[in-house]
């Protein structure tokens, strides 16, 4: 059986606690968007960068300055820079399941309908 308060109007903290979650997940879910860009660009310079000769002139863009290196010093902070983009994207989408979940169950929870 329903409560009386799922009868009634929620709470407006719940409300604003669920489009605040919502706004959340729509921020963590453009971000994910843009570190997975950027991962999937590492992955196309470390796939180019594999089979040349490690003595080779390479250029890596360090801040605004471009930087003359070999293919032998680039290759490693490329894959470091992948593999920290690989586990930056998981954290991300735990945090946006968990914020999911929550807004989920305040949904359930007050009856509440998404525009």
């Amino acid at each position: 059986m329903a409560s009386s308060s799922s009868a009634s109007s929620p709470p407006p903290e719940a409300v604003q606690k669920f489009r605040q979650l919502l706004q959340q997940s729509q921020s963590l879910l453009q971000k994910i968007a843009e570190l997975e860009m950027d991962r999937n660009e590492h992955k196309l310079v470390e796939d180019s960068l594999q089979p040349l000769d490690p003595q080779r002139k390479a250029y890596r863009l360090v801040g605004e300055m471009l930087v003359e290196r070999t293919v032998q010093e680039v290759l490693p902070s490329i894959r470091t820079n992948r593999t920290h983009l690989d586990a930056t994207i998981e954290t991300l989408r735990e945090r946006l399941e968990t914020m999911q979940k929550e807004a989920e169950q305040i949904r359930q929870q007050y009856n509440l309908q998404v525009q």
